[in-house]
This record gives C-alpha cells, sequence and structure tokens, in this order.
C-alpha cells in the first residue's frame, strides 16, 4: 500500500522557498545521440523552451508555499503539477493548487499515497476543505481546522513534524496538511495496515482498540469509505 510515487526527472535540491529554485531535467542520451545534428539543435531549442517553462511554474506555485517550507530530494514536477490540476478539479476549487503541491511532496516524502490524505480530509471537513472548519463539543474537546486535529494530538504529532505547535496553527491550511501526512505515515508505520492506521486517525489510538474488541477488525466506516474513495478518485484522473 506505501509507495514512492514520485521519483526525479526534476531533482529540487534542499532549499529555503525563498531562495533560487535549481531544476535539473534529465533526458534520455540514447534517443539524442541518434539524432541528427539539425534535428539536436532543434530538440536543444524545444527542451530549453520546456525547462524555462517549467522552471516558472516551479517558482510561482512554490511561492505560495509557507516561506520556511523546504523541498528537499528528487521530485517529479510533472506529477507533482498533474495531481495539484486534478485535485483542484475535482474539489470544485476548494483544494487550491498550492495545498496539493505541498500534499503531493509530502506524501512523497513520506512514502504513502496522496489520495488517501485528500480523501481523508475530504471526510474530515465535511466534504468543504474548510480551513477554519471547528468540530462538534467531545468529552476530549473540539477538533480543528482542515485536518480536524484536537488540542491533546496536534502538539506531539507537530514534535514529530519538526514544527513548532500553536492551536492557531491549526487552522492553517499548509500546517494542517503537514501534520494530518506525518500522523497518517506514523499510524501506518505502527500498524502496517489502512484499515487501523485510518481508524486510529478518527478514533484514537485507544478507540481503535475498543472498536477492535467490539467488531473484530479495524474496518470502521471511516477507513473503509476513504479507502473507497481513493480508489474512485484514482480511477477518474
Amino acid at each position: 500500500m506505501r509507495r514512492n510515487t514520485i521519483l526525479g526527472n526534476v531533482l529540487l535540491q534542499t532549499m529555503h522557498i525563498g531562495l533560487a529554485v535549481i531544476l535539473l531535467m534529465q533526458y534520455g542520451a540514447q534517443s539524442a545521440a541518434s539524432e541528427p545534428a539539425a534535428s539536436k539543435n532543434a530538440l536543444a531549442l524545444e527542451r530549453s523552451a520546456g525547462f524555462d517553462s517549467a522552471l516558472l511554474e516551479l517558482a510561482d506555485t512554490s511561492s505560495e508555499l509557507p516561506e520556511d517550507y523546504t523541498i528537499r530530494g528528487a521530485v517529479n514536477w510533472k506529477e507533482i503539477k498533474g495531481l495539484s490540476e486534478f485535485l483542484y478539479i475535482d474539489s470544485d476549487g476548494y483544494f487550491k493548487r498550492d495545498w496539493a503541491v505541498l500534499l503531493g511532496l509530502e506524501a512523497d516524502k513520506y512514502g504513502i499515497d496522496p489520495l488517501i490524505v485528500y480523501e481523508l480530509l475530504k471526510v474530515e471537513s465535511g466534504e468543504t476543505f474548510d480551513p477554519d472548519a471547528v468540530g462538534p463539543e467531545t468529552r476530549y474537546g473540539q477538533a480543528y481546522g482542515l485536518a480536524q486535529f484536537m488540542e491533546n494530538t496536534g502538539p506531539w504529532i507537530a514534535e514529530k513534524a519538526g514544527m513548532d505547535y500553536e492551536k492557531e496553527k491549526l487552522f492553517d491550511p499548509h500546517y494542517a496538511i503537514q501534520l494530518s501526512v506525518t500522523y497518517l505515515a506514523y499510524l501506518y508505520d505502527k500498524y502496517e495496515d489502512w484499515d487501523h492506521a485510518l481508524t486510529a486517525y478518527h478514533r484514537g489510538m485507544t478507540g481503535l482498540e475498543e472498536y477492535i474488541d467490539e467488531n473484530g477488525d479495524a474496518a470502521s466506516w471511516y477507513a473503509v469509505e476513504i479507502q473507497k474513495n481513493a480508489e474512485l478518485t484514482a480511477a477518474n484522473r
């Protein structure tokens, strides 16, 4: 179920978003070597134009990410761009393109399916992707933001993500997306199964054990719905 889907046609060296963006586009040397000289020159011009276009698009989109966000490792920008556009359209414009770029980068970093995270955020926000959402009052308190983190969960997940915690940050969609991916990756590593990981995200780890005791397995409606919807969304892509 885990995957490393986004691997490097475009290499983003570790950087601050505010610093220069370096893209290294790789092409097939064998096919280029077989081209006549005139064709090679035309191909070089075409590739150069494509490089400039990709650079501009990446710089433009990256400027909307948090100033302190660092992109690490090999990134397939075409895949990220395609995911961004698809999720924006699929959500009727509610899931912003820069949110999807960040989601793709974070999901690739942790090796999980971005569509699982996307469908989780859709369920958590009542299908509105409202970053200002506040959940109902419960015995444990209320949940906040796009990913619906509670105050007893947010701080230690933020610590795992290497981020400072403030309650108000839960309403920042970029912050919420990073926390949600970090938490899901932690839960999947712990249980090695999406039924367990997703039910634990929804009910808490103690709640997961209680659910299994009552039902005999971890396949809650929440876990089943998110996985099913992720498969349907992938099929429509």
